[in-house]
C-alpha cells in the first residue's frame, strides 16, 4: 500500500494542527500562550492573535492543583496527564475534561496542552441508541395501546355497574379496580402521544420564549410548589426548533425536577441559557451539526438513582415511583428530531439536564 505522504504530496503541519478536533494550547516557559488551534479558540471563545501573549491561568482555570506537577514535568520533558477535572474559561460552566501537557521539542519550556471534554466524548453513542429503543419499544407497545384501551374501558363500566349495589366494604374494590384502569389508560394515552409525535415543523424560535411559557404554566401546576429562577443570556440568538414541541421538552424536564423534589420543602429550578461556540454534533456518516444554543434546567433535588443514569432516555426507565418512564425518552426524541442533544450529569443535590440545540440563520426571523 503506497504510504499517504507519497501518493498525496507532504502532509502540511498547519492542516494537521487545525484538524486536530480537542483545543490544543502551545505555552512558554513563562505559561503565556504562543498559539492554539481553531478548536482552542471556540473553547475560549476568542482568537489566536487576540489571546498571544496572555497568561494562560488568566484565561482558563482549572479545579486541580497542578503547578508542581506542571514544573517537574517541564523539568525533566516528561508527559503531564490530569484527568476529571473541572476547566472553565470564565464565559460559561465548567466542563469535566482530561488534561495532556506535552513538551514542545526543540523549544525549552514550551508545553502543548491538550484539553479533552469528557461530555463531547459521547454524544452520538446517546442519539443512536435514542432512536434505537425507542423505535423498537414504542413501536411494539403503540401497535398493541389501541387493542388493550377497548376491553380496559370495559372493565372500567363493569366495575362501576357493579359498585351500584355492594356495601362500602366492596366499594374499596371496584373503586381499585376503576382508579388502576384509568392509570393503565393514561400510560397507553402517552405511548400513543410517543408514537404519533409528528417532525417537528422548524422555524426561527427565541428560546426564552419558550422557558418563559414553560415556567408560567410550571407555577400554576405542578410546580407551585418550587423556585423558578431565570439565568438568561440576553445576548442569546434565535434557535431553529418547534416552539411548541420545545416547551414541551422543558415542561417534561421541569415536570421531572418538581417530583423529585420534597411535596412539602419543595426546591429550586433554574432555567439557564447560555451560547457556546465549540459544541457540536458529529454524525456517523462523518459530518457535523454545530449546536452553540445551550439550554440548561437545574434542580436541587435528591439526584437521579446511579443505577439507571446510564438509561434514563430510554423508554420505560423511571425513577421515580409509578413513573411511566416516557418522559425523558420523549425530551430524547423530540431533541433529536432537531438534530440537537440532549445530556444529563447527576449528583445528590444537583442535576442538570442540558440541552444544545442549532442557531437559525441570520436572516430568518423569529416565527409566532
Amino acid at each position: 500500500m503506497t504510504p499517504p505522504e507519497k501518493r498525496n504530496g507532504p502532509i502540511d503541519q498547519a492542516a494537521i494542527w487545525s484538524s486536530l478536533p480537542v483545543p490544543a494550547i502551545v505555552i512558554d516557559a513563562a505559561e503565556n500562550i504562543v498559539d492554539m488551534n481553531p478548536a482552542a479558540e471556540g473553547f475560549l471563545n476568542n482568537s489566536a492573535r487576540w489571546l498571544q501573549g496572555q497568561p494562560i491561568w488568566d484565561r482558563l482555570t482549572v479545579d486541580a492543583p497542578m503547578e508542581k506537577s506542571l514544573a517537574r514535568a517541564r523539568k525533566h520533558g516528561t508527559p503531564l496527564f490530569v484527568n476529571d477535572v473541572d476547566v472553565g474559561t470564565g464565559s460559561r460552566p465548567p466542563l469535566v475534561c482530561n488534561l495532556q501537557l506535552a513538551p514542545v521539542q526543540g523549544h525549552d519550556g514550551c508545553m502543548i496542552l491538550l484539553i479533552s471534554p469528557r461530555e463531547l466524548a459521547g454524544r452520538v453513542t446517546q442519539s443512536q441508541s435514542v432512536k434505537s429503543a425507542a423505535k423498537s419499544a414504542i413501536g411494539m407497545a403503540e401497535m398493541m395501546a389501541h387493542e388493550i384501551k377497548n376491553p380496559l374501558a370495559g372493565i372500567t363500566g363493569a366495575a362501576q355497574l357493579l359498585s351500584m349495589n355492594l356495601s362500602d366494604g366492596d366499594l374499596e374494590l371496584t373503586d381499585l379496580i376503576v382508579a388502576e384502569t384509568r392509570r393503565v389508560v393514561k400510560l397507553l394515552e402517552q405511548v400513543e402521544q410517543f408514537g404519533n409525535l409528528s417532525k417537528p415543523e422548524r422555524k426561527a424560535v427565541n428560546l426564552h420564549d419558550v422557558l418563559d411559557r414553560a415556567r408560567r404554566s410550571a407555577m400554576l401546576g405542578f410546580g407551585a410548589h418550587m423556585k423558578i429562577v431565570e439565568d438568561y443570556d440576553p445576548s442569546l440568538p434565535l434557535a431553529m426548533g418547534d416552539s411548541d414541541q420545545l416547551l414541551q421538552v422543558v415542561l417534561n424536564l421541569v415536570k421531572n425536577a418538581s417530583e423529585a423534589a420534597d411535596p412539602k420543602a419543595g426546591g429550586t429550578i433554574r432555567l439557564h441559557t447560555y451560547y457556546e461556540h465549540s459544541y457540536s454534533l458529529r454524525r456517523s456518516d462523518g459530518s457535523g451539526q454545530s449546536l452553540p444554543l445551550q439550554v440548561e434546567v437545574i434542580d436541587d433535588g435528591p439526584g437521579l438513582p446511579p443505577d439507571i443514569q446510564g438509561d434514563v432516555f430510554d423508554p420505560f426507565v423511571s425513577g421515580h415511583e409509578n413513573g411511566t418512564g416516557l418522559g425523558l425518552a420523549l425530551v430524547s426524541k423530540i431533541i433529536s428530531d432537531h438534530d440537537g442533544w440532549v445530556t444529563v450529569d447527576s449528583v445528590p443535590g444537583k442535576t442538570r439536564f442540558r440541552i444544545s440545540l442549532p442557531q437559525a440563520p441570520r436572516k430568518q426571523k423569529e416565527s409566532h
